[in-house]
């Protein structure tokens, strides 16, 4: 009796679950990073300062403001006014009153004290020093006692 021979085949990996374990990571990795910019809005342009920099530690309450201006394609800007980019609506800065008491409101029924929550201004480079203040003493009148104002840090070479 006569045996035939054959050259052994190679067994083949099935990638498929390979492929599905790496797509699980990559979501997974996506929805635990940090979401530091969520609350930052691109139409400000922050100015730019060599002193800035990150807080040492992160805070746990804050109330984040965008200010700047609404801008065409081009970045000019559509209207001279400032407003603050707030709950998706565009608010004339000088109008934040009402929606900051609403917010203070809104904290201390939740169980915060708004004097212990920090009130973030990230105001556009061109938006004048005296509207972020105004904005401030609006904050202020509300029952916020801590601000933060955000900046680019530039790097000297």
């Amino acid at each position: 009796m006569r045996f035939e021979t054959k050259e052994p085949a190679l067994p083949e990996v099935d990638m498929t679950p390979m492929i599905d374990i790496v797509f699980q990571l990559i979501a997974f990795f996506m929805v635990i990073s940090n979401f530091e910019q969520t609350q930052a809005d691109e139409r400000v342009k922050l100015p730019r300062d060599a002193l800035a920099r990150p807080p040492e530690v992160a805070r746990e309450k804050e109330l984040v403001l965008n200010v700047g201006f609404v801008r065409d394609k081009e970045g000019n800007k559509v209207d001279p006014n400032a407003v603050v980019f707030f709950a998706g609506e565009l608010v004339p800065l000088l109008d934040m009153g009402p929606k900051l008491e609403r917010e203070s409101y809104l904290t201390s029924e939740l169980g915060t004290n708004p004097k212990e929550m920090t009130v973030v201004i990230r105001a556009d480079a061109e938006v004048p020093t005296g509207l972020v203040h105004e904005l401030t003493r609006l904050a202020q009148d509300a029952d916020f006692e801590k601000f933060s104002l955000k900046a680019t840090q530039t790097i000297e070479q």
